[in-house]
Parts: structure tokens; C-alpha cells; sequence
């Protein structure tokens, strides 16, 4: 297929990409580059520098599909600051259809989040179909180009796939976490082991879960990225898809700690710190949906998922 990627140059973006250059598809990315790294976009890619308004002026009716990663990300940013992220994301999004719809293209895999779902009332994994009640603008944001994406499917026969990831982390192909600022838990970990700072910081001791921390759902970025390809693929007219994407397994924050220890040899000293407000105790996916439909399964665990990033962070290291 011939495929446009937007927000390509980020680090889920530079995974996709690679994966699907790499399958023989022909892509295009599309990059403002505020956050995403040029040297991040998988060689055999095309690139060009834009925000999501400049779809209208890549596309043409020889693309096939449309792989939509761009977006603004930050839950405390989208709080302190809410107006970029409706304009970008969900005014940026309808840019893109309007874009898509005018050339042709038919299929489009959208970069949705667990966010969604706010702050669930039980610790039960989480289904496509239990409420949706994001509680921050990122969240809402997100939630509002899945129902945008209803809608489209619906009048313009687009085949929409919304893909809710769960925590993405790890490393492929030399593509890995280069977030300004990085607000997740397993890089800023190594960032202790590779003595680039002197400790982390654990957000809330007191959750009611079994050691106090909260727990997440940890997914290789490789697995998420190869969910793209089979999402594509499943992409059909008139129809939108939502399918949660993680580990289907929790790992709390000390286990994740122990993880990084075990693999790096490093005793990581962190400092115990008040939880966020918001945070949820427990988020988890239940991911028997993209197991059915799609033919996906997450392959990779924990350790792999560390031992990835780590590699990826000494490389930097030496690079430097």
C-alpha cells in the first residue's frame, strides 16, 4: 500500500514506519518535528515537515490509507493549557479527514489512548466497551476524534480503526524514547542507571493495590507497532473499529523498579513522592478484541520491554 503516517518522526511514528517500510508498503511521513526527530524517520520513508493541514496538500487519490499518530500528549500540559489540544487534535484530525475525503483514501488507524476511560471504578480489566469518561482535555480530546471517526465512517464510508494503547515502552530497530520532558516511569528509570541523574521519583505509595503503587499495562513498542499493520489490513469501508492494545497483564510501580534493577545490574535509588492527583490506582487492558479480530498478540514482557530501552539508552549514551 501506498501510506500516509502522520507524527512519523516521534518515537511510536519511527517504529510503524520501519515496520512498515520494511513490510514493502510506500510511506509518506508527515512532521511538524515539535516533538518528533528527523533522524527518527525510518530510511525508505518519505518526509515532509507540516502540521496536519498540509494533508490536503501531500495527499492524492494514489494513497491507500492513512496511519494517524500525530497529536498533542501531555496529560499536565493538556490541563494547565487545553485549547492546543482541541485545535490540534481534534481540529488537526478533521483537517486530515477533510483531506482524505477529498482525495479518496478510504483507510485510516487512528493513535487513541487508554486515557479514554478516565478513572475506572474497578480494577478490572479494561473492555472497548466500558465507559469512556476521560478526565483530563488530552483524554477528551482523544475520545472526541473516536466519535468524529464514528461519524465519518458513517457518512463518507471511511474504514476507521481507533487503537487505544495502553503504556508503550521499549525499544525497535534503534528507534526508542526521546521525550522533552519524559514523563514515563521506565525511561527516567534508566535515566538513574545510566547516571544521567541521581534518582527517580515514585508518584504515591499509598494505592489500594497489593506494594501501595499504581499499576499499569506494559506493551512493547514493537508489539504496538505491528497492531498497525494488522489494523490496516482490517481497516473496512463504512465501519470503526475501537480495540484496546496493552499486555494485558499489571505491573506495578515497584515492579517495574525491580525490572529496571534486575536488568541493568543497578541498585536505581528513587525518592517516594505524593501521588498525582487523578492518577488511577489500576490500568489495565483487556485486549481479547484485537486477539479475535485483528489475529494481534502481544509477545513481548516486562523484562524484554526494559532490557530494549535499555539498550537503546546506552547506545545514546555512547553516541554522545
Amino acid at each position: 500500500m501506498k501510506l500516509l503516517v502522520t507524527g512519523g518522526a516521534g518515537y511510536v511514528g519511527g517504529v510503524v514506519t520501519a515496520l512498515l517500510t520494511g513490510a514493502g508498503h510506500e510511506v509518506t511521513v508527515l512532521d511538524d518535528l515539535s516533538t518528533g526527530h528527523r533522524d527518527a524517520v525510518a530510511p525508505g520513508a518519505i518526509m515532509v515537515e507540516g502540521d496536519l493541514r498540509a494533508a490536503t496538500d501531500v495527499l492524492d487519490p494514489s494513497f491507500d490509507g492513512v496511519v494517524h499518530l500525530a497529536a498533542r500528549s501531555l496529560v499536565s500540559e493538556s490541563v494547565r493549557d487545553p485549547g492546543p489540544y482541541w485545535e490540534t487534535n481534534v481540529g488537526g484530525t478533521l483537517a486530515l479527514l477533510e483531506a482524505a475525503r477529498t482525495h479518496g483514501v478510504r483507510r485510516l488507524v487512528f493513535s487513541s489512548t487508554a486515557a479514554t476511560y478516565g478513572d475506572p471504578p474497578t480494577d478490572a480489566p479494561l473492555r472497548e466497551t466500558d465507559p469512556a469518561l476521560p478526565t483530563n482535555p488530552y483524554g477528551a480530546s482523544k475520545l472526541a476524534v473516536d466519535h468524529l471517526l464514528d461519524g465519518w465512517a458513517r457518512s463518507h464510508g471511511l474504514g476507521a480503526v481507533s487503537l487505544r494503547y495502553f503504556n508503550v515502552a521499549g525499544a525497535h530497530l534503534g528507534f526508542g524514547e526521546r521525550h522533552e520532558p519524559e514523563t514515563h516511569l521506565i525511561p527516567n528509570l534508566l535515566r538513574v542507571a545510566s547516571g544521567e541523574v541521581p534518582h527517580a521519583s515514585v508518584l504515591g505509595t499509598d494505592y489500594p493495590t497489593p506494594d501501595g503503587t499504581a499499576v499499569r499495562d506494559y506493551l512493547h513498542v514493537a508489539d504496538l507497532a505491528g497492531a498497525h499493520l494488522a489494523a490496516l489490513e482490517h481497516a473496512a469501508p463504512g465501519t470503526h473499529r475501537v480495540f484496546n492494545l496493552g499486555g494485558g497483564t499489571g505491573s506495578s510501580v515497584r515492579e517495574v523498579l525491580a525490572a529496571v534493577r534486575r536488568v541493568t545490574g543497578h541498585p536505581v535509588p528513587v525518592v517516594e513522592e505524593p501521588r498525582r492527583a487523578g492518577d488511577p490506582a489500576v490500568l489495565v487492558a483487556a485486549v481479547d478484541r484485537a486477539r479475535r479480530e485483528l489475529g494481534w498478540e502481544p509477545t513481548r514482557g516486562l523484562d524484554e520491554i526494559v532490557a530494549d530501552a535499555w539498550d537503546f539508552t546506552r547506545a545514546g549514551e555512547v553516541s554522545r
